[in-house]
């Protein structure tokens, strides 16, 4: 399961949507590692928007930059110590964002005229686990087809990763950033184990390389990522984490236009 643990953290990266209080998720990225609790964002509902600059397919590449068990030595979370070999190691993937479609006539009809930018789930969370786990280590990626915010991943060994988004919030500063933030809900269940917690992610994203042709093959989006792991109430340390993050971990992404 440590394996497991350093892909859990990359999957939000093809997520994002709602609104959340102005200034909120800047000051989170900015107050890295000090943070105390979850941030105040709402319910996630429907699928997850992206702006225009997303569309299309992007050769990803994430490195972990920095790490922190701010509980340490009581609380450490499965896997923290291993993950210290991915550091200033970049991980290359691919994903996809492309325009939403619905089921039924007039939700297509909807859909081709709103063309809201959504993510390719089962294409992108499939390759970012190949990318952490080998083409071996995964079976499939599947996603709720009446709930977007649900995804499953199966992996090899009768394992399988289930992923449900619940909360998640927003906020731009000008047209060419965007910050989010999504709290999931993570069940990994093993041959005889079963593990619960939920994941925050909250990003800044800008796009750069626009000025001229925002359709320029010079396009490439960067972003800095944190996540943040906090222990389920199932947990026997639930209370004594008091709410707290007990592991941190940061992250530099950069897009460039796919073929």
């Amino acid at each position: 399961m440590k394996v497991i643990w350093g892909f859990c953290l990359v999957c939000a990266l093809i997520l994002w949507g709602g609104g959340a209080q102005a200034g909120v998720l800047g000051d989170r990225i900015s107050t890295f590692p000090n943070w105390n609790s979850k941030p105040p964002i709402p319910a996630a509902k429907g699928d997850l928007v992206y702006p225009d600059w997303m569309a299309g397919d992007w050769n990803v590449a994430s490195t972990l930059v920095d790490l922190a068990a701010p509980l340490a030595p009581n609380i450490v979370t499965p896997g923290f110590e291993s993950n210290r070999q991915y550091l200033q190691q970049p991980i290359f993937f691919k994903v996809r964002f492309q325009p939403e479609i619905n089921t039924g006539f007039f939700s297509n009809y909807k859909s081709k005229l709103a063309k809201k930018i959504v993510a390719d789930r089962a294409f992108n969370g499939l390759n970012i686990a190949k990318a952490y786990l080998g083409d071996s280590g995964v079976l499939s990626v599947k996603v709720d087809p009446n709930n977007p915010n649900r995804q499953i991943t199966i992996l090899k060994g009768d394992r399988q990763l289930i992923s449900i988004v619940t909360s998640r919030g927003t906020q731009t500063s000008n047209p060419d950033e965007f910050m989010s933030a999504e709290i999931s809900q993570q069940v990994f269940r093993g041959e005889t184990d079963i593990y619960l917690n939920e994941v925050e992610t909250t990003t800044a994203y800008r796009v750069v390389g626009i000025a001229e042709n925002r359709d320029s093959a010079s396009k490439r989006i960067e972003a800095d990522q944190v996540t943040a792991i906090y222990l389920s109430p199932q947990d026997p340390d639930y209370f004594a984490a008091g709410g707290h993050p007990v592991a941190l971990y940061r992250y530099r992404l950069e897009l460039l236009p796919g073929e």
